[in-house]
């Protein structure tokens, strides 16, 4: 990716693209769920500081994803906030079974 890729429907999928590997998109998937959890926790029990943890739940199982499984390069170097949404989004389409591993 030389370019930003915009709107964010243009670059969902090729963010969709770059998670081909179903190891990857497990991981991002396991990242994502526990970054929720993580949160929901957080909140529930008052440790607002747990928060702090989040990214590198999220980005650790992603990045593992990316660098050992996909052999690519994470699309968060380029264009952090879409990608950051499209983990949720793609979290959300596996859930509902729209994107399978």
């Amino acid at each position: 990716m030389s370019e930003k890729i915009t709107p964010f429907k243009n670059f969902y999928p090729f963010y969709l693209n770059e998670h081909s590997n179903p190891i990857n998109k497990a991981l991002h998937f396991v990242g994502t769920t526990l970054v929720i959890l993580a949160v929901i926790y957080s909140i529930y029990t008052a440790q607002y500081k747990l928060i702090w943890l989040c990214p590198f739940i999220g980005y650790g199982f992603a990045w593992v994803g990316h660098f050992i499984f996909e052999k690519n390069r994470p699309a968060t170097f380029k264009q952090p906030f879409y990608s950051f949404a499209s983990d949720f989004v793609m979290w959300f389409h596996i859930i509902t079974r729209k994107v399978k591993f």
